[in-house]
């Protein structure tokens, strides 16, 4: 059912992932954070759908979208997400 799924449906998971994210993480001190089990695996959850959402992206939707890639690509890297990032994810919007 993956290989099926468009490039649009796609890029909308990792827009929900950063959405759920963002309200996983909104008012948490990051020492609550690594002291709440179920927060931090919700968030580890989203951040493999956000990697793996990126990893499939076509390379044709790459080119026809570079502005999409430079926004969203840099959170395939869970480290930097995490820890760059910690509940500060750009808002993006998708264009198709």
């Amino acid at each position: 059912m993956r290989e099926g799924m468009t490039d649009k449906v796609r890029i909308a998971h990792v827009l929900d992932a950063i959405r759920e994210v963002e309200t996983y993480l909104d008012g948490v001190f990051y020492d609550d954070f690594l002291a709440n089990s179920e927060k931090r695996y919700a968030t580890i959850k989203q951040i493999e759908i956000i990697g793996e959402a990126c990893a499939r992206i076509s390379d044709v939707f790459k080119l026809e979208h570079p502005d999409m890639v430079s926004e969203i690509f840099p959170y395939m890297n869970t480290s930097v997400l995490t820890f760059r990032s910690y509940g500060k994810l750009p808002r993006m919007t998708c264009p198709l």
